[in-house]
């Protein structure tokens, strides 16, 4: 007995092709530039996180992890100490300022403060 012929719907087939060559033709994602501003920034919101300063993006939950946080200030503490003279001024006043708010919003804190 000869089995049925099943009915195949290959159109997807043409979608996903249409959908490749749109993806091409569109302007993809293009990240920033890697940069010393870029990069310390970043590690300051990982900081904040910690902090609970902002929800963390995997959970939308505000969490405190002082640890954390500590060991983030500590390495921007160690970048700015190793970098120092190589920076710019903008740098330089960037990476400052960051310490300088995270090590006080680390010190309310761990003193049980609420800074937000």
């Amino acid at each position: 007995m000869d089995e049925p012929k099943k009915d195949i719907d290959e159109s997807w087939k043409e979608t996903v092709e249409k959908e490749k060559e749109k993806l091409k033709n569109d302007k993809q994602f293009q990240p920033p530039q890697p940069d010393f501003s870029f990069f310390i920034t970043t590690l300051s919101l990982q900081a904040s996180i910690s902090l609970g300063l902002l929800p963390n993006p995997a959970t939308n939950k505000t969490e405190i992890d002082l640890a954390q946080s500590k060991f983030i200030i500590d390495t921007l503490a160690v970048l700015e100490e190793k970098t120092k003279g190589n920076l710019t001024e903008e740098e330089t006043k960037l990476l400052e300022n960051l310490l300088y708010d995270l090590r006080m919003s680390y010190i309310d804190k761990s003193k049980g403060g609420t800074v937000k």
